[in-house]
């Protein structure tokens, strides 16, 4: 197996990081997130009210990744053809023939996915899961590497349709970006005198460079006293009383994904347990539900990781 060199890699992730972070200014840590995700080949869904650059940091990313990049503005009228394709007639060879939907390119974005209806948003589950469509009893791969990052907004909820348990649990995590600072916010003017800064924003890797950082990503080691944390805290979801479902074992494999990957970004090749705090809450947050009672009394499934995390005993690694 060849040596990785992470911190290589880590100058790396930061030069994306620093391309990214002149269209989304003062957003460093969240932009570190989710190119930790999309390192370990997990979706992204990015929750926040509008206008604060949810569709922004798609297409940055997109653009710095070297990706190909389609955008899907789901609405109630969108059907599941109109993501993953359909066959259509061809008169000259009397055959039918698959048109590929916008679902096949590398990086999509699904704008205001909370929009469309429930099968339209089940069309996807397949893509994200298998990283494949079929149609009429054809099976056609997606592109590698592929990435979903949908966006709702979190303060409208008329005309849309919650996105479901099983959707929710194919996101690795689940973001929000927040407002800028004062100064931030000033900068964001300055920036956007003239023309929209993404317009200027460098491709500083390549397709086949994002495919190499995620093997590496899988060269990273995890120690088995942070997979235990990791299985613990998971299990803590599950048992905490005002929680009626918990993290699934897919929360626990993608918080132990999701934390090597975030070691290598930060130019480690082992994980400790600040990496598994550190995105506790973004990669198991989407997954619980809460009982009335919690819900009654405005507590957040955020709120409920993070005092799992306060109670648990950290390993000494």
């Amino acid at each position: 197996m060849t040596t990785v060199d992470f911190g290589e890699v880590e100058r790396r992730i930061n030069e994306v990081i620093d391309e990214v972070e002149t269209v989304i200014i003062g957003k460093r840590a969240t932009i570190r997130l989710a190119l930790a995700s999309t390192m370990c080949n997990g979706h992204i869904l990015i929750e926040d009210v509008p206008g604060v650059g949810k569709t922004t940091l798609a297409k940055s990313l997109a653009r710095a990744l070297g990706c190909t990049f389609k955008r899907i503005q789901f609405t109630p009228d969108l059907l599941p053809a109109d993501i993953t394709g359909t066959s259509v007639f061809n008169q000259k060879t009397t055959e039918f023939e698959f048109r590929r939907g916008p679902i096949f390119a590398q990086f999509v974005l699904a704008d205001e996915i909370n929009r469309a209806t429930p099968k339209t948003q089940s069309s996807l589950l397949e893509c994200m899961e298998e990283r494949q469509v079929t149609a009429d009893g054809v099976t056609y791969p997606l592109p590698a590497p592929f990435f979903v990052i949908a966006t709702e907004n979190s303060v409208e909820y008329r005309g849309t349709y919650p996105l479901p348990e099983a959707q929710l649990d194919r996101f690795m995590m689940r973001i929000t970006i927040g407002y800028p600072e004062h100064r931030e916010e000033l900068q964001i003017l300055e920036s956007q005198m003239v023309e929209h800064p993404i317009a200027n924003v460098r491709p500083i890797l390549s397709s086949a460079e994002v495919l190499d950082l995620q093997r590496a990503v899988t060269q990273v080691y995890l120690e088995s006293s942070v997979r235990d944390y990791i299985v613990r805290i998971v299990e803590a979801t599950r048992a905490h009383p005002m929680v009626s479902l918990g993290a699934s074992p897919r929360g626990s494999l993608n918080l132990s994904h999701a934390a090597r990957s975030l070691a290598a970004v930060s130019g480690r090749d082992f994980v400790v347990p600040d990496d598994v705090k550190a995105l506790a809450v973004p990669a198991l947050a989407h997954r619980l539900i809460l009982k009335p009672e919690g819900r009654i009394r405005n507590i957040s499934a955020a709120e409920v990781v993070e005092e799992i995390i306060a109670e648990a005993a950290v390993p000494v690694v």
